[in-house]
């Protein structure tokens, strides 16, 4: 076992109280991580400046990388040294090296993530809480901004949309789905006395995601609205819980029904919906437009081995790729580009087979897949290239599959030392402690 691991609590200790406080403190430096991420509204951000710290902290303690999450390991350095290759081709280079540096600092953090969920993955609870004490804190910034709640809101608004704490709108939306599913998930397996204090704070994230007026974040809400809700009803296998899944599910579209309506009644919402509910804008289908983009994009690569240079596809058109896999071959090369795509069907067909398995984290799990898949089918039409809480959604996913790897190798050794009667035993014992432990006994 690592320093690290022992260093936050893990083994035996001469000094319990000790232990028990260097855990909490690492927990609770997890938890800041998780907060900060939604604070992007200036670079370097404040989650950047902590996460370097914290970093360096980790790593001296010994943090271990494993195996079980080299894959992503060998994406992320792959798909930076793209990236680093294509700089000299940059015509800014000074902005250029600026921009690598961001890629491969969050690339780095990802794999932080994975480092540290594979060593200890109930953290998954100290995250999960992170993020929604942040996510509603933003929210409610973004759609107090928006209404013109205190002065100076038009700081949290951008081209009259809400974007809360970060820079664009369109990133502001799809940072709130993975806490507003885990918010809906609680709903579905809590008593509703028990979840007022959960639904209200689910209509400021619903509220802020809608006032952000992004249709890649509504695409988001809904897409891992409807993933969350189906492998609820696949998984569950009492009657009377599916009835009861099956009935708040029609209740909770006619609540979002009833609060777009609501909203709607507003002239200016209204106003502004009906221009960003059009699934085609102008500038999606003009001469060099976003989808003329791509085509023209994808032809010109095909020419550049080595890519065209981090932030130089806008030399060429009018706008930047706005597309992911796009952009990873114009700014990260063909190895790059490749990379990517291979990490990003290499992460979803690990993830599958656990959706399946009873964890106590499973039912976090059936967010994080929900919400990166939707962020997969989003990354088609928008850049989500320094999104940070996509390279957070990566090394979460990774952490997880890797507990699970590290999870059957212990009971695998455990077999020759066991003989049938008694291993059976034992994988009961561990599977009636996980269904004990789950959130989703919990609620």
């Amino acid at each position: 076992m690592s320093a690290g691991s022992a260093a936050f609590g893990h083994t035996a200790a001469p000094h319990p109280h000790l232990a028990l406080s260097t855990k909490s403190i690492g927990n609770g430096a997890l938890w800041l991580a998780a907060f900060l991420s939604g604070f992007v509204i200036r670079e370097p951000a404040p989650y950047e400046l902590y996460m370097a710290g914290l970093l360096v902290i980790w790593l001296a303690c010994g943090l271990k990388l494993r195996r079980e999450f080299g894959p992503l390991i060998i994406c992320m350095m792959l798909y930076s040294a793209g990236g680093i290759a294509s700089v000299p081709l940059a015509r800014e280079f000074d902005v250029a090296v600026m921009y690598m540096a961001v890629s491969v600092f969050l690339a780095i953090t990802s794999i932080f993530y994975a480092a540290i969920l594979a060593d200890d993955p109930q953290r998954y609870k100290t995250i999960e809480n992170g993020l929604l004490a942040s996510s509603v804190f933003v929210a409610f910034i973004g759609v107090a901004g928006y209404f013109h709640l205190f002065p100076g809101a038009d700081y949290f608004t951008l081209y009259d949309r809400a974007r809360g704490t970060f820079q664009d709108p369109n990133v502001f939306g799809p940072f709130l789905a993975l806490p507003s599913m885990l918010l809906i998930q609680r709903l579905f397996f809590g008593r509703l006395k028990d979840n007022i204090l959960t639904l209200l704070m689910l209509a400021v994230l619903l509220l802020g995601i809608f006032l952000s007026f992004s249709r890649g974040a509504w695409g988001v809400l809904v897409a891992a609205s409807l993933v969350v809700y189906l492998l609820a009803l696949i998984t569950e296998r009492g009657p009377v819980k599916r009835l009861r899944l099956l009935i708040l599910g029609a209740l909770g579209i006619l609540a979002v029904l009833a609060l777009i309506a609501a909203v709607l009644s507003i002239d200016s919402v209204a106003e502004m919906f009906q221009q960003r509910a059009k699934l085609e804008q102008p500038y999606d289908a003009a001469r060099l437009g976003r989808f003329a983009r791509y085509a023209f994009g994808f032809q010109m690569v095909m020419d550049h081995p080595l890519g065209l240079g981090p932030l130089e596809f806008n030399k060429y058109f009018p706008e930047d790729e706005h597309n992911v896999y796009l952009k990873g071959f114009t700014t990260y090369g063909w190895l790059g580009g490749t990379v990517y795509i291979v990490l990003v069907f290499w992460t979803l067909a690990s993830l599958f087979p656990l959706l399946f398995k009873r964890r106590p984290w499973t039912p976090f799990l059936h967010c994080v897949f929900a919400v990166l898949f939707s962020h997969v089918i989003l990354s088609a039409i928008i850049d989500t290239d320094h999104w940070r809480h996509v390279y957070m959604l990566y090394g979460i996913a990774w952490g997880l599959i890797a507990a699970d790897k590290l999870e059957r190798k212990r009971m695998a050794n455990a077999k020759p030392k066991t003989n049938p009667k008694t291993l059976g035993t034992i994988s009961a014992w561990y599977q009636i402690s996980a269904l004990r432990s789950s959130p989703e006994r919990d609620r």
